[in-house]
């Protein structure tokens, strides 16, 4: 039975899907102690085991927690008491009973967590609880026996356990939390999870400096003996972090992170010889029998990447439960390779942004997904990790955050240290949440073809016309220029096509596309045509075509095109997969494309049936309303007033932009509006909405944690 609760913040709110806390029992943990170490989980061979008032569970569901919020940098923890208090019950009434943090947080973090505790103890969060190398200092030495990544590490862990049990004073340091720690939240300290996923040319390179290191031997872990340098590198560490909570005499499962790109399995029709050059193994590091929490293997796991697991023999085609599932597939190798020990993947999930960077196998992109699908797919994959007969999964992530970045649109995202100060809807990692940070303190315009928001929202008049538009207003918030057209007659994009050009950089096109030639200062285009929606850029500006399909021969093109001046345009287009070619066969694959410019017609009402996420114009009556994503038409950073000029040498420059020109054509008739500016910003405004489709992921949770 579904309860609604409401998660209210000082950015908004949102209807939360609400799980009655008795469907899975209560988890309020029970201590146990064994040869003077006490904790309420350990590992059993393949199991993890937690001890609660209920009973014992096996499979723990829980949520990865991010550092921080729109507008700010991960490093500046900026998370305050105030979002943790709205989360934590947020978390709680979805079904997670578990969350993971990657790194010591800001003291409110425990402060909250603790508070939240015992204030319910038949429903507390359980804490898996990371620690960061010194990333920096790793990739400059390309060792991890480096003395200072030794030393820092290892007084990072210290500090990361001190901080756990509520004892320690950290300084004020750039990047790092800092403060007095006083909140005790050992008691819901299901396990540590060290380490970051590990880089394949800095792990390589160490373990070839390091060739020759005898295996760790330490009192509560050590190494088999063909453990590889990192392997005893990480054995070290473990013990070290093990010795510290064994003085305080508590024991819980520990683990390292990793993920597939070093995984220890072979991957030979794996394309990128980085995603298969190194490997980093579990087997090979081991507790002593002084360790009574135990240990298993952890894995950032997603069904989209690398590419092996679209090719491999017993991936691919892998049936489970009558169904192809490649992705269970991959799970099933890496839990037989792991035989004795349990596996959990403390990362998955998939994105509900506008675009996509990469495919999956059976539609798990990475993006491209309405909310609805998004949450349908992440309840499917937590069942699959139940099936496959894992002992627990982590959904990457609570929040959307602004400031990720991807490789297919991170060229034209500058000055990249104000990525946080707007959100790229054509961005998918900053779209993994549960939660939607959207922009705006509210929604600014509802896409429903109503224009009832409109005379209040703060919109601008920038035409008025006796013709066939007879008013365009504008408006912008931090992720999107908003478009309200008024025609003369109802449904008139259904009788001839509507243009609207975009005037952005200096330099000139052809004309707008569907005209003779008019209004050639246009750099973007939308075409709206009967329920067809097209964002299209001038060749001569266009990323993909300049950058890849010219540059890199992806594509066979005119070099003319690319001429300022040109009549082509092009619709927008984002590289999702390089050509490549698959070792073990020989198959050469070509170059993977999509085009977010095909624009999504549909309502961004989330309480409408219709409601789609990815939505960029909707129209009904006399009412054509959009809104276009500063990608869209070439903003590099909008805050900042920044938009990109791709150059013939396909190199990315920036240039200031006062105001937006934009011009409609509809038939004959030509409508010079008055544009459109807006301010620079450096706080944004924002607010959070739980995703539809919800209440599926809460469904999927009851039964994950279900004893």
């Amino acid at each position: 039975m579904l309860a609604l609760a409401l998660v209210v913040g000082s950015c908004g709110s949102a209807p939360v899907a609400a799980p009655d806390a008795s469907a899975t029992g209560s988890w309020d943990p029970v201590a146990e102690t064994t040869n003077g170490l006490t904790s309420f989980a350990r590992t059993d061979g393949d199991r993890l085991l937690i001890s609660t008032v209920a009973g014992i569970r096996d499979f723990v569901a829980g949520v990865n927690v991010g550092p921080t919020i729109p507008g700010r940098q991960p490093g500046e923890q900026a998370i305050g008491l105030e979002d943790f208090r709205r989360w934590f019950p947020g978390i709680r009434d979805m079904g997670f009973r578990a969350l993971r943090v990657y790194t010591i947080m800001p003291p409110a973090f425990y402060q909250e967590l603790r508070a939240f505790n015992l204030a319910n103890p038949d429903a507390p969060l359980l804490l898996v609880h990371g620690v960061w190398i010194p990333e920096e200092r790793f990739y400059e030495t390309f060792d991890l026996f480096d003395s200072v990544v030794v030393s820092e590490f290892k007084a990072e862990i210290a500090n990361a356990v001190r901080v756990a049990h509520g004892d320690a004073s950290l300084p004020d340091r750039l990047g790092h939390a800092g403060g007095t720690y006083d909140a005790d939240v050992s008691p819901w300290l299901m396990s540590w999870a060290i380490g970051v996923e590990w880089d394949p040319f800095a792990t390589n390179a160490s373990d070839i400096a390091n060739a020759g290191r005898p295996a760790y031997r330490g009192e509560y872990f050590e190494n088999t003996a063909d453990a590889s340098p990192t392997e005893a590198w990480l054995a070290e560490m473990l013990d070290h972090l093990a010795t510290l909570e064994a003085g305080r005499g508590v024991t819980m499962p520990l683990t390292f992170v990793n993920w597939p790109t070093t995984d220890p399995l072979l991957h030979p029709d794996e394309p990128l010889e980085r995603e298969d050059m190194v490997g980093v193994d579990h087997n090979h590091v081991r507790p002593t029998s002084l360790w009574t929490g135990g240990y298993y293997a952890s894995y950032h796991a997603y069904p989209y990447y690398p590419d092996f697991q679209r090719y491999e023999e017993g991936i691919a085609g892998f049936r489970l439960s009558e169904e192809e599932d490649n992705y269970a597939g991959y799970l099933t190798k890496l839990k037989d390779h792991h035989a004795g020990i349990p596996v959990v993947v403390t990362e998955f999930g998939v994105p509900s942004a506008m675009a996509s960077a990469h495919y999956g196998p059976q539609g798990r992109n990475q993006g491209g997904h309405n909310e609805p699908d998004q949450m349908r797919i992440n309840a499917d994959l937590l069942g699959t990790l139940v099936e496959v007969g894992l002992s627990g999964g982590f959904i990457f992530e609570w929040t959307d955050e602004w400031f990720k970045f991807t490789w297919n649109t991170i060229d034209y995202e500058l000055p990249p240290n104000r990525r946080n100060l707007w959100v790229n809807p054509w961005t998918n990692e900053a779209h993994f949440g549960i939660v939607a940070t959207e922009p705006g303190l509210r929604q600014a315009v509802v896409l429903d073809g109503n224009e009832r928001e409109w005379s209040e929202n703060g919109s601008q008049v920038i035409l008025e016309s006796t013709g066939s538009v007879r008013e365009v207003r504008a408006l912008k918030d931090e992720g999107y220029l908003y478009l309200r057209i008024h025609t003369n007659e109802p449904d008139l994009w259904l009788k001839t096509p509507v243009v609207i050009g975009f005037d952005v950089l200096a330099g000139t096109s052809g004309g707008l596309p569907a005209t003779d030639g008019i209004y050639p200062q246009s750099d973007y285009a939308t075409v709206l045509d009967a329920e067809d929606g097209r964002l299209l850029v001038r060749a001569s500006n266009d990323p993909y075509a300049i950058q890849y399909a010219w540059k890199r021969n992806y594509e066979a093109v005119d070099p003319a095109d690319f001429q300022e001046g040109s009549d082509v345009w092009n619709v927008q287009r984002l590289v999702v997969n390089r050509p490549l070619v698959v070792p073990s066969t020989g198959t050469s694959l070509p170059a993977e494309v999509i085009a977010p410019g095909e624009m999504v017609f549909g309502t961004t009402d989330p309480n409408s049936s219709h409601f789609d996420s990815r939505s960029t114009w909707s129209a009904e009556g006399n009412v054509i309303e959009l809104r276009i994503p500063y990608q869209a038409i070439g903003f590099a950073d909008p805050s900042s007033l920044q938009a990109y000029r791709i150059n013939a040498d396909g190199s990315v420059t920036t240039e200031t932009v006062d105001r937006v020109g934009i011009t409609i054509v509809v038939g004959d008739e030509v409508f010079e509006t008055a544009g459109y500016a807006w301010e620079p910003w450096q706080i944004p405004a924002w607010h959070e909405r739980l995703k539809a489709g919800s209440e599926v992921l809460a469904v999927a949770l009851i039964a994950a944690n279900s004893p």
